[in-house]
This record gives C-alpha cells, sequence and structure tokens, in this order.
C-alpha cells in the first residue's frame, strides 16, 4: 500500500472493468485524483445512480429504470420481429444503424457449459414465454458470430423448431467498405456461403 488504502481500493475497483490491468488502472487512478477530481464526483455519482436505479425490463431483460425499457415502451415497433441479442451493448449496436424496426429480447450473454452458463442462466424461458404470446412471426437470432455465439444460435435454433415461427440468422461475410485482401479466410468461407442471388441463369435449375 505505498500510496494507501483508499488508492488502493479505487485501483481494484478500476479494475474490474473489461480490458484494464493493474497499469491501467493505476493511470486513471492518478488521473482522476491529479487533474479531474470534479470528474471523479461525477463518475461515483453516475455508476451510484446506475447501479441502484437500473433493472432489466419486464419484456425484453434490457437494461431499463422503468418496468418497460423505451423500445418495448414506444407502441411504435414491428411486433412480427423479435431479434434475440447477446447483451445491451449489441442492442445499442443495432439500433444506432437505424435498419432494425422490431422488438429484441436481450440473453445477458452466451452459452457457456464450462464458466457454468446453461439455458437457464440466459432465461431460454422468458423468451419462449414471450413468443408464446402471440405476435411474433421471425425470430432474428443475433448472437456473435463467435463459437459461444454460435453454439447459442444453434440451441436456439432447434429450440424454436416445433414454433410455428421463422427462424433466421444475420448474415456474415465482407463488410461494407471491406477489400478481399486484407479478409481472413473464415470471412471469406462464410461470405461465399451466404452469397446473395442477383441475375438468376435462365437455364439454371431453381
Amino acid at each position: 500500500m505505498a500510496n494507501g488504502e483508499a488508492i488502493d481500493r479505487l485501483k481494484e475497483a478500476l479494475r474490474r472493468l473489461p480490458g484494464v490491468g493493474p497499469r491501467t488502472a493505476g493511470r486513471m487512478a492518478f488521473h482522476l485524483l491529479e487533474r479531474d477530481r470534479e470528474g471523479g464526483k461525477l463518475l461515483a455519482q453516475a455508476l451510484q445512480a446506475a447501479v441502484i436505479g437500473v433493472n432489466h425490463c419486464e419484456r425484453c431483460n434490457n437494461f431499463s429504470e422503468n418496468r418497460l425499457c423505451d423500445v418495448c415502451d414506444s407502441g411504435k415497433r414491428d411486433e412480427t420481429l423479435l431479434c434475440v441479442v447477446e447483451t445491451p451493448a449489441d442492442l445499442d449496436t443495432i439500433e444506432q444503424a437505424g435498419a432494425y424496426t422490431g422488438y429484441y429480447f436481450v440473453l445477458m450473454g452466451h452459452l457457456s457449459p464450462l464458466d457454468g452458463i446453461g439455458p437457464d442462466q440466459l432465461g431460454f424461458e422468458r423468451l419462449l414465454d414471450l413468443i408464446s404470446q402471440g405476435g411474433v412471426q421471425e425470430v432474428i437470432l443475433g448472437t456473435n458470430l463467435t463459437v459461444e455465439g454460435q453454439a447459442t444460435a444453434d440451441y436456439l435454433s432447434d429450440l424454436l423448431q416445433s414454433r410455428e415461427i421463422t427462424v433466421s440468422r444475420l448474415a456474415r461475410g465482407v463488410p461494407a467498405g471491406g477489400e478481399l485482401e486484407y479478409m481472413d479466410a473464415n470471412t471469406l468461407n462464410q461470405a461465399f456461403s451466404d452469397r446473395r442471388l442477383l441475375v438468376r441463369h435462365p437455364d439454371s435449375q431453381s
């Protein structure tokens, strides 16, 4: 405790943030104390307010200060579409793109048996209950394109097979503005698998 207990506790608290190691936590702590104590106070107040006041939306499981989040409470979304994502950050990214007009369900993670995260921890039953209420015609699996995300999408796809709804997966492949020279093999392989038909040759079989 070369700098005192209070500073060491601040460093340890900052290390809980993703990607923040001991050195980065130390720089953050010293910056707040040396140059931005007012910012430190605002950060502490905002964090305390969020931890106390933010819970989960009763419908989609997203973070919300109210019973329903802004998306679920808007009444202006396409109720036939339901996009399943892993985290609130994923939901925010889709919303910022502005191309999706339906509702969401946030899993708050992905399947990871080694970490003790199974269907019960991800609220799959809540998702099925939501679909059972009617109105949903298509479930879009928007889990991440990782091994765990794909495993979660595959599990959900099997789970939803018996329902009379369409189940789709977000397309994968070459990103907009991407150059083939810099694409990895997995991305290129997926781009070929998910290629979109533009013109069909008249002699080709459908």
